[in-house]
């Protein structure tokens, strides 16, 4: 079965730092760790790789139990085939980019060890510099050696630790694009953790949302910012437009499920799970949120009208973001973004009146967590 050569992971732990979360990753897929600062990210790739022990839990990788607490298994690390790159990289200071990759060949022949690192190392763009010792490699080249460190072991899962956060932002993107290219050549589980969600967009097949040692969500990353699973999973992502209503009705035939925010009626994509009257959170993507023509009226104006006063408008270079006052219950503001020249166009300046229409269809409804 795909699930048992890939990796499941099941940890929870009190102390010293909480844990409670779950996940599977198939052979060749990248699965990305993502929350903020202090939210377990590093502690779970730690706990795989054999560097921690959770309280309870079992870790099973290519059809080897790593980890289970009630059987009493936990393998060291060397019997882990992980292959871990460091958010510092940990190479050896005195030992050449070849000397590097050469150390976790063990489980090798001494005379194969040097041609395998070089392939590794010209596997990862480094052909020629293989004598260089990591002072003499700039952050992005020793990035490379550590990945080929890692691959040197010949792992049955790839653990990445912010491997992009040391360097420049050019060198992050061609460093991201180098990863993309490299597992396709992969049939291990890539675990990477990161802070930077559009990292995540980029590279992940799936990403888990982490916030103080808890899985909140696992889903595609385009997906879960679409569809998060409750406000709290809204907000660690940074969405805007969020909002409390309540459930007026289904419209089963036209697939709406119709919301109650403070006087208005509005629609929203089908939630037929809500039960009428629940109090509800919901979303609304700024994208969704179309500005209406003052020179030209159409019939897409139909679509949940809202009146709006401007409170803030700020202009990024050739883009307007703008913030409107529309008389939400709680006083929050909804949040959109236009072409400059589009809101010069239609007047928009701070104290100005307009009107949008919130696009049913990407309207997201959560239930509402219990405090």
């Amino acid at each position: 079965m795909a699930e048992a050569q890939g990796l499941e992971v099941r940890l929870r732990a009190q102390r010293p730092i909480a844990l409670d979360i779950a996940f599977r990753a198939g052979p060749g897929e990248l699965l990305a760790l993502v929350g903020p600062s202090g939210a377990g990210k590093s502690t779970v790739l730690r706990c795989i790789a054999g560097l921690h022990r959770a309280e309870a839990g079992r870790i099973a990788c290519a059809g080897e139990i790593w980890f289970d607490a009630g059987r009493g298994i936990d393998l060291p690390p060397h019997r882990r085939r992980a292959g871990l790159v460091f958010q510092d990289y940990a190479l050896f200071p005195h030992m050449s980019a070849e000397g590097n990759v050469m150390a976790a060949m063990g489980h090798r022949p001494a005379a194969e060890r040097r041609a395998a690192a070089r392939a590794l190392l010209a596997r990862v763009h480094l052909a020629g510099l293989e004598r260089r010792r990591p002072a003499e490699l700039s952050g992005g080249q020793q990035q490379r050696v550590a990945v080929a460190r890692a691959l040197a072991r010949d792992p049955a899962v790839l653990l990445l630790d912010e491997p992009f956060s040391a360097v420049d932002r050019a060198t992050r993107r061609r460093l991201q694009a180098e990863l993309a290219a490299l597992r396709q050549g992969l049939a291990v589980p890539i675990l990477l953790v990161t802070h930077d969600l559009e990292e995540a967009l980029l590279l992940a097949d799936r990403m888990v949302l982490l916030h103080r040692g808890r899985g909140l969500q696992t889903a595609p990353p385009a997906e879960m910012l679409a569809r998060p699973a409750s406000a709290e999973v809204a907000r660690l992502l940074d969405l805007r437009n969020l909002f409390r209503a309540r459930v007026a009705g289904h419209d089963v035939a036209r697939g709406r499920t119709l919301l109650r925010w403070g006087a208005r009626l509005i629609e929203a994509a089908a939630a037929p799970a809500l039960p009428e009257g629940a109090e509800v959170d919901w979303l609304i993507p700024p994208a969704a949120v179309l500005l209406h023509r003052r020179d030209r009226p159409s019939a897409g104006e139909r679509e949940n009208p809202v009146e709006g006063r401007v409170i803030e408008l700020l202009v990024l270079g050739e883009e307007a973001r703008v913030k409107l006052d529309v008389g939400d219950p709680d006083g929050h503001p909804l949040a959109f973004s236009l072409p400059l020249h589009a809101a010069r166009r239609n007047g928009l300046a701070v104290g100005q009146g307009c009107s949008v229409s919130l696009l049913a269809e990407a309207i997201h409804a959560m239930p509402r967590a219990v405090p």
